[in-house]
């Protein structure tokens, strides 16, 4: 097994850690912050409710995942394993840059930015 195939598990469970490290704390800040939820009721919705909003999207809306798929052509699997192994580690540095500075993210642009930029360094090709 090449060492990107082991290491693409790794850096997407990074990227969720990133993700939700950024999205829990903008998403419950007003609840706790004006009283109207506790913190760890607050946590706990979030939680369910990033969940759901992941499941559903994954289910009602497969045209987005389609166009990502379709987004870059890569000339070999290895090729392939690389470009997403860079494009996620892009997706965590930029995440966790941004959070260091207070600046908002998109981790789902950061991605698409992230694939890009590896589809031209490896010469792929980006579908229009």
């Amino acid at each position: 097994m090449p060492i990107h195939a082991a290491l693409l598990p790794v850096l997407v469970l990074c990227v969720i850690l990133v993700n939700g490290w950024t999205d829990a704390p903008n998403a419950i800040a007003t609840a706790v912050g004006s009283g109207a939820l506790s913190f760890r009721p607050a946590v706990a919705l979030a939680a369910v409710c990033n969940f759901a909003g992941v499941a559903l999207a994954c289910l009602c809306f497969p045209a987005v995942a389609a166009t990502m798929e379709n987004l870059v052509r890569f000339s070999s699997p290895q090729d392939t394993q690389a470009g997403l192994c860079g494009a996620l580690l892009a997706v965590i540095l930029w995440g966790v840059a941004a959070w260091r500075f207070g600046l908002p993210t998109s981790e789902s642009h950061a991605l698409l930015a992230g694939l890009s930029g590896a589809a031209l360094a490896l010469g792929a090709d980006i579908q229009p």
